[in-house]
């Protein structure tokens, strides 16, 4: 091989590397072959140095067609979603036969096919090739074309020239390597291993899917977190709701966790994962009344984690991780809104959170001090507006109010009954006949029993299938002597519930049949 035409090879590939923004992918010495790229506007400037001749066309045919093949499979390597090949042949002859056909723009018949130029640099036409290159690539190349110097000069230069492409080359991979490596996913397992520990824990204090052991061990429960048990917002990340929802989690925990540990430490990861579970539990309780439990918050902070990753590092996030992980949020979100059993707002709540936070702490040996600080306050910003909001939408919604009356009713503080059920009925909802029979039954304890007929008889107007209501009213007008009454009560609650043994005595007691 001509160490002139290695020199051109090893000497172009250095100028577009260390001059004109190309990174270095890929160096195969043994066949002087060389691939770089460059990201512009969408589009990824892919160029193929091979010094090597044809003698003919066919050959150099058969050679582009494993280029646009080597291509394919470097695809997740290259930023663009259109691809254009610079195919650079340096020979010291041309093919015989007629191969200049094969300058025109080449594309195979595929969707989103590459397309590709082809230029083969002889010394007789170096200067009309070079030329076409440069005009193609907009750069000026005018520099590198051969020049008078001994043999041992260009040896040194060509050697000197591989050993800075293959310092580039490591130096890259290194640094891409040092992104994922800062950090040892300890608190990853840890983590696990509570997650699992307070399942076991529920499963044996009435089943991780009884409501009055989730709430009696720290899942989210409104009633309970606006009179002051807001450490639920934390334990409520340590607790699933079946095996199911434990296994799907801890299997995104592992994944995410490992990965965002490694890539920010593990300080950076624990704040990442309890601001965005924090935040997760807050959005739910802004938006929903439903009893919740789960990591999930967090765990799609993490997901926000490696986002915030990919803001600052995008070339490296959408050559390894990042197709995937974007790919994975957009399902993840889809399906969130698509079932209804699945707490979407905990979801997109901790999915902002944990981008939030991860601009807060920022990356391992990178600090911005401006966007540490504003990120700071946003966040504060979310969880005060996330708060706010919260509290007055669950003061306001007829379902706090009825979980608040069955409370009292429990505790026997029967005057804080009527006076939630009063409120609750100003914006009933579709739940009158409920309130109004939770009130008629404070009525009832304090021996207001014109009262309580009053509202079972409008909680009948609003439900007439209500049989609770007619067996009260069963009872409060046969103690009234109002026999008649008592009976076609006594008679609808039996109908509707004719299995019950209390609804059979009443029945029987009343009517003596």
């Amino acid at each position: 091989m001509s160490l002139s035409e290695q020199y051109k090879t090893y000497q172009l590939a250095y100028h577009l590397a260390n001059s004109e923004g190309f990174d270095v992918l890929h160096i195969n010495d043994t066949k002087q072959e060389l691939w770089l790229e460059k990201y512009e506007h969408n589009t990824s400037k892919v160029i193929r140095i091979l010094h090597q001749g044809f003698d003919w066309k066919n050959h150099l045919k058969r050679d582009i067609a494993q280029v646009f093949q080597q291509t394919k499979a470097m695809k997740q390597l290259f930023l663009g979603k259109n691809i254009e090949i610079y195919n650079v042949y340096i020979s010291a002859h041309t093919p015989v036969d007629e191969w200049e056909i094969l300058k025109k723009p080449i594309q195979l018949n595929e969707k989103n096919s590459p397309k590709m130029q082809v230029y083969f640099i002889t010394e007789h036409n170096e200067v009309e090739e070079f030329s076409r290159l440069e005009i193609d690539l907009g750069i000026s190349i005018d520099k590198f074309k051969d020049a008078d110097q001994s043999e041992h000069k260009i040896e040194a230069a060509v050697n000197t020239y591989k050993f800075r492409l293959s310092e580039m080359l490591y130096n890259k991979n290194k640094a891409i390597k040092d992104l994922f490596s800062y950090g040892k996913p300890l608190l990853t397992y840890i983590l696990l291993v509570i997650n699992i520990i307070m399942f076991v824990i529920l499963e044996m204090n009435g089943g991780s899917t009884n409501v009055e052991s989730l709430i009696k061990l720290g899942a989210k429960y409104n009633p309970y977190m606006i009179d002051g048990e807001w450490w639920r917002l934390i334990s409520s990340m340590f607790l699933h709701i079946g095996f199911l929802h434990l296994v799907m989690n801890m299997l995104a925990l592992y994944y995410l966790g490992v990965a965002v540990e490694r890539i920010y430490g593990s300080t950076r990861f624990l704040v990442i994962y309890f601001l965005a579970g924090i935040a997760g539990s807050l959005t739910s309780f802004s938006f929903s009344m439903n009893v919740s439990a789960g990591a999930s918050g967090a765990i799609f902070g993490l997901f926000g984690a490696l986002l915030f990753f990919g803001m600052i590092h995008k070339k490296v996030f959408l050559q390894t991780i990042g197709r995937n992980i974007i790919t994975i949020v957009g399902i993840n979100i889809i399906i969130g809104f698509a079932v209804p059993q699945i707490d979407v707002g905990a979801h997109l709540g901790g999915l902002i959170a944990g981008l939030i936070a991860s601009a807060i702490v920022y990356l391992p040996k990178d600090k911005k001090i401006s966007i540490q600080l504003l990120s700071l306050f946003l966040y504060l910003l979310l969880f005060s507006g996330l708060f706010i909001f919260g509290m007055n939408s669950t003061e306001n919604r007829v379902t706090y109010h009825l979980n608040q009356i069955e409370n009292f009713i429990k505790e026997g503080n029967y005057e804080s009954v009527i006076s939630q059920a009063t409120e609750a009925l100003e914006d009933p909802g579709q739940f009158s006949a409920e309130i109004l029979f939770q009130r008629s039954i404070a009525y009832i304890e304090l021996n207001k029993n014109d009262l309580a007929i009053e509202d079972l008889e409008n909680s009948l107007l609003e439900n007439s299938d209500f049989p609770e209501v007619y067996h009260n009213l069963a009872l409060l007008y046969y103690a009234a002597g109002e026999q008649e009454k008592a009976e076609k009560m006594v008679t609808k609650a039996y109908q509707l519930k004719p299995k019950d043994e209390n609804y059979q005595k009443l029945y029987e007691q009343i009517t003596e049949r």
